[in-house]
């Protein structure tokens, strides 16, 4: 084996540093996390309760297994929105009865579980991971439909949620709808596009029109159970595929519908594996509070990988980009981490080349982030880094193996997109506490205003106001700081979600898990020219 040496000092000041710097965001995270786990407030769930009906995230825990995990993904969406953190919507991967599941739920204490442009793409983004992970999605419905004020953006692209269904239907993913409450209008063709349908006695409502919009549109005076109720709709239109008596039955009759799927991942379970060498815990304090300083991003990875066995790729050419093979929960994995922030020219040909390879070798590939991007500068553009960096995006873009993006520190400019950002597709990508991405650093990104007002001043011959000059730097820093930091950048649902990152080797482990449930093939040539 190839164990990786550590040479961190968990009793230093820098680390101990560190370390206070992550809990303080750690904190912060939690703030606005509880911002979605409490829905509506108090007062809207009390009042769900005493109609007998359970919250989101309860309906979720008995869907899935006893003692099993649920990744929660996009929990931040909406985050510094008009519109509750969270967006009304629940997402993320369990498994129910032994199956690795997407699993959806309206959260109805949000505004009757309305969904406004947030809570649509958080769904789509949902159905994306299904897709292309070949996961069978379970839809907890109990939603009002659209928020109508914001109908304008949610109406026109709204229509791909059911186009979604379809499709995923076609590809033989299974699609299971448990419909508690309203599902009305447009969100009446969920249950009506999926596989299967569960309906909950005096409970759901599912129509395209309800009783007053009926009364408008054609006189004709109806209620809601002979309009739309479960039992309509297991008697006589045969919407409805299993009729439940509870909440507890529906939920129970959806896990019989998953165990009898016959599913099969297209991989074996790699089995047990071995943990990494090093203590979890100190991964709170090797990413350091000032990005401009470097961390080893080996001391990461000997934290995260079976073992903390680790063989390097190309260790003595291009060493600012860390590249090299791994296990992570059993499966075999490729990594490229940025170890000095700046990518050069050896270091683009290097990842280039590792990335040909795994598709070769059919290995998903793991991208942890902390480059400030490609380097700049007379002697760099002579020695072409242009074309350099375009050949380890080029690499990246047409890779056909899974990619898994973890943003630990810095992710700014090409190298976000070199390092597999959001724009490439990875299948999944979340941010460390202490992230930050943009198109360059808050303090370079204002600079380069001052710089060009300065020589757009001299052309025209006009005098310079260093007050005001200093004013706009400080301005343009705090706005770009503030759109950088993870939070902000999750609420936008540019990453999967803003993880702890003592749990980032199970976030990943299931993620490996659930990317076994397809194919996982490389692509064979077909990556386009490069320019040598």
């Amino acid at each position: 084996m190839t164990v990786l040496p550590t040479a961190l000092d968990a009793n230093s000041p820098e680390y101990a540093a560190n370390r206070a710097t992550m809990a303080a965001k750690l904190a912060e995270l939690e703030t606005e996390h509880a911002k979605a786990l409490a829905g509506g407030g108090e007062k809207y769930v009390t009042r769900h309760r005493k109609r007998g009906k359970l919250p989101a995230r309860e309906r979720i825990e008995l869907l899935v297994d006893p003692d099993t995990p649920f990744l929660e993904l996009s929990p931040l969406a909406a985050w510094g929105s008009d519109y509750a953190v969270g967006a009304s919507l629940v997402t993320g991967i369990g498994v129910v009865e032994g199956v690795e599941c997407l699993i959806t739920a309206n959260d109805p204490t949000v505004r009757g579980g309305a969904s406004n442009p947030w809570t649509l793409k958080k769904a789509l983004r949902a159905n994306e991971i299904a897709f292309a992970n070949r996961l069978p999605v379970i839809s907890l419905v109990e939603s009002g439909g659209a928020d109508l004020p914001s109908q304008k953006e949610i109406f026109i692209p709204g229509g791909a949620l059911f186009r979604d269904l379809t499709r995923l239907s076609a590809a033989g993913i299974p699609t299971v709808a448990v419909v508690f409450g309203n599902s009305t209008a447009g969100g009446a063709y969920v249950p009506g596009m999926s596989d299967h349908t569960v309906m909950i006695k005096e409970q759901s409502k599912v129509f395209l029109g309800g009783p007053p919009l009926v009364k408008m549109a054609t006189g004709e005076e109806s209620d809601d159970e002979s309009l739309g109720g479960a039992e309509m709709h297991a008697r006589t239109s045969g919407l409805a595929d299993h009729f439940a008596v509870d909440e507890h039955d529906a939920i129970r009759q959806a896990r019989r519908i998953v165990a009898r799927l016959n599913w099969r991942k297209a991989h074996a379970d790699p089995g047990p594996a071995e943990p990494p060498k090093y203590d979890e815990e100190e991964l709170l304090g090797i990413v350091p509070g000032d990005l401009k300083a470097p961390f080893d991003p080996r001391e990461v990875i000997a934290r995260l990988v079976d073992g903390s066995d680790f063989d390097a790729f190309k260790p003595l050419y291009g060493p600012s980009l860390v590249t090299g093979w791994a296990r992570l929960h059993g499966y075999p994995v490729g990594i490229l981490a940025n170890a000095q922030g700046v990518l050069f020219s050896e270091e683009s040909q290097k990842a280039a080349q590792f990335i040909q390879l795994a598709n070769q070798r059919d290995i998903p590939l793991l991208f942890l982030h902390n480059t400030t991007g490609y380097m700049v500068g007379k002697e760099y553009e002579q020695g072409g880094i242009i074309k350099h960096g375009a050949m380890m995006i080029n690499a990246v873009a047409n890779s056909k193996v899974p990619h898994l993006s973890v943003l630990m520190g810095a992710s700014y400019g090409a190298g976000h997109y070199g390092m597999c950002g959001r724009a490439y597709d990875p299948r999944f990508l979340f941010a460390w506490p202490s992230s930050k991405s943009a198109v360059m650093g808050p303090q370079q990104l204002a600079g380069v205003l001052s710089i060009v007002a300065r020589a757009s001043a001299a052309a025209k011959g006009q005098p310079y106001d260093d007050e005001a000059d200093a004013g706009l730097r400080a301005m343009v820093e705090q706005q770009i700081e503030a759109e950088s930091l993870p939070m902000f950048l999750s609420g936008r649902l540019y990453d999967d979600g803003v993880i702890d990152p003592r749990d980032t080797r199970t976030v990943l482990g299931m993620c490996l898990s659930a990317i076994h449930t397809a194919p996982v093939e490389g692509a064979r040539g077909g990556f386009g020219v490069f320019r040598m």
